[in-house]
């Protein structure tokens, strides 16, 4: 029987657009929860592995800037970024006009309930990219929720990757104010020692102290780490403009109150009961810590002893030389080759 040409032009065009339906390219509301989250899948092939990003602050959402910082990966993977519940597109979707000390004790965030946000949103994700499990890569705050997430459910995951990770709230931030005191000490830096003893040694009533410590805090781990290139904290044209600019402002201030808690306006900490020392001990998949060797907030001395004692299929600690709690190339080129060194399946 003759093949009849038709049939190869349909066959080489079917083939030549599944390969360019492959590719992934969705920013949207999603319904996470009980309310609308706003989502970003970015990747050259639908059929790379998936790796969910749970973005630290809590407020500090990375779906706003542009490919810079992980860009070179959508080759390889499917990334995808979700602004937590309480931050920047899902804050603004879902706050009313004014903002009010109101609103703040009445709509409180929990730990528990973004947990379970984190997981039907990964479920979600395996169903509709057609997967069995997504690589889980949690920074600072989000260090704490992908942990929680991987201990509630580990089955949805291939392996998580922690970056800055947090044990114990409570004891980081002691353990920080202590750290910075003596290094201004040390250097008789009196406008810092005045400063800090201003404050004195947490816990603090007002959340805005602990925000003037983490700004001290931030001041000294810049001094000794790399700095992340400018070009990476470009916002993409989608999300620059005044109203997301807001919400990504106002989202920092209402998830950070609900970080530490303020008791002048009622609202409790959410983190305040947060000791995996206690409660994650036991994990299994595979786990990688990623620390920052100047990280004063994140301490190695708090989360390496924790480290050596959890028990995991496998896991392994990466001290980063050039690098403190937040990002730069370093951090970034030891994610991507822990992530490669899974050799995760398509």
């Amino acid at each position: 029987m003759k093949a009849n040409p038709l049939f190869f032009i349909y066959f080489i065009l079917t083939i030549f657009m599944s390969f360019g339906q492959s590719k992934i390219l969705e920013e949207r509301f999603l319904p996470i929860g009980d309310i609308e989250q706003w989502i970003t899948i970015k990747g050259e092939d639908i059929t790379n592995p998936v790796i969910l990003f749970i973005h630290g602050g809590p407020g500090s959402t990375m779906s706003q800037y542009k490919d810079d910082i992980y860009g070179s990966w959508t080759k390889e993977f499917t990334l995808v970024h979700w602004d937590q519940r309480g931050a920047g597109k899902t804050f603004g979707n879902n706050v009313p006009k004014e903002i009010t000390d109101e609103f703040y004790v009445s709509n409180p965030l929990s730990v528990e309930e973004m947990t379970n946000d984190g997981i039907d949103l990964t479920k979600y994700l395996l169903k509709y990219l057609n997967k069995r499990k997504v690589i889980i890569v949690g920074t600072s705050w989000g260090s704490i929720l992908a942990t929680k997430m991987v201990l509630k459910q580990p089955d949805l995951f291939h392996a998580y990757v922690g970056h800055a990770q947090f044990v114990n709230f409570s004891n980081s931030i002691t353990n920080a104010y202590i750290a910075v005191y003596k290094m201004a000490s040390d250097r008789k830096e009196p406008i810092a020692i005045e400063k800090l003893e201003t404050l004195g040694p947490p816990p603090y009533n007002k959340a805005k102290n602990y925000g003037q410590l983490l700004r001290i805090v931030k001041q000294f781990e810049k001094e000794n780490s790399t700095p992340a290139p400018t070009s990476w904290w470009k916002i993409a044209p989608l999300y620059d403009n005044i109203k997301d600019n807001n919400d990504r402002y106002n989202g920092d201030d209402y998830s950070f109150l609900n970080l530490v808690g303020d008791k002048n306006i009622g609202v409790k900490s959410m983190v305040n009961d947060i000791n995996f020392e206690k409660t994650g001990m036991v994990f299994h998949l595979p786990i990688y810590f990623i620390q920052g060797s100047h990280d004063i907030l994140t301490s190695k001395n708090l989360n390496k002893p924790y480290f050596e004692r959890i028990k995991a299929p496998r896991k392994e600690y990466f001290l980063v030389s050039d690098a403190a709690h937040g990002f730069n190339q370093s951090i970034v080129n030891k994610q991507y080759e822990v992530i490669k060194s899974l050799r995760v399946q398509k």
